[in-house]
C-alpha cells in the first residue's frame, strides 16, 4: 500500500509534490510572520525578560528593575539586592536568596516554590498569588509585607504570623489578615 506522498498516482495532475509544497509553505510562512509574532509593544514585554537560571548572583545589584516573567529558576542570590524591582511572575523555583533585600519587590504571581528565603528583607514587598510551597523562610522580615492568595505551607505561614505587623503601602492590605493569622 502507498499513501499519497509515497506515489504520484493519487495526486492530480499540475499538483505540487511533497517536496514542492516545502517551498510554499516556507513562503507562506514568512508572508504571516508579522502577524505570527505580534504588535511591537507585545514583543517588548517579551524582550525585557531575563534568564538567570542556574546563575550565581551573589551580592548583585537588581534594585528597581523591571525583571517581570524573568526567571531565576535554581539561581543563587545571597545578599543580593532586589529593592523595589518588578519581579512579577518571575520564576524563582529551587533558588536560594538567603539574606537578599526585596524590601518594596513585587513578586505577585511569582513561581517561589522550594525557595531559601531565609533571612531575606520583605518589608513592604507585594507577594499577592505568589505559590512559595516548601520554601523557606526562617528570619524573614515581613513587616507591611502583602501576601493576600500566596500560597505557603502552613508551617511558613504560622512562622510568619509570629512577627508579620503593619500595613502594604502600594495595596493597603493589612500583613497579618493577608497571610491569614488566626
Amino acid at each position: 500500500m502507498t499513501t499519497a506522498f509515497g506515489s504520484n498516482a493519487s495526486r492530480p495532475a499540475g499538483s505540487p509534490g511533497p517536496r514542492g509544497l516545502l517551498p510554499l509553505l516556507l513562503a507562506l510562512l514568512l508572508l504571516l510572520a508579522p502577524l505570527l509574532v505580534g504588535a511591537p509593544s507585545a514583543r517588548a514585554d517579551t524582550q525585557d525578560r531575563v534568564d538567570y537560571t542556574l546563575t550565581n548572583q551573589s551580592g548583585k545589584d537588581f534594585s528597581g528593575q523591571q525583571l517581570a516573567g524573568s526567571s531565576f529558576a535554581g539561581a543563587t542570590g545571597r545578599q543580593a539586592s532586589f529593592r523595589g524591582a518588578d519581579l512579577h511572575g518571575s520564576i524563582l523555583t529551587q533558588a536560594t536568596f538567603p539574606e537578599a533585600d526585596f524590601r518594596g519587590a513585587d513578586l505577585s504571581d511569582a513561581l517561589m516554590d522550594k525557595v531559601d528565603m531565609s533571612g531575606t528583607d520583605l518589608t513592604g514587598a507585594v507577594l499577592r498569588g505568589a505559590i512559595a510551597a516548601g520554601s523557606n523562610f526562617t528570619g524573614a522580615t515581613v513587616t507591611d509585607a502583602d501576601f493576600t492568595d500566596a500560597l505557603l505551607d502552613r508551617v511558613d505561614q504560622r512562622h510568619l504570623c509570629r512577627e508579620a505587623r503593619g500595613t502594604n503601602p502600594v495595596t493597603g492590605a493589612d500583613t497579618r489578615l493577608s497571610l491569614e493569622c488566626g
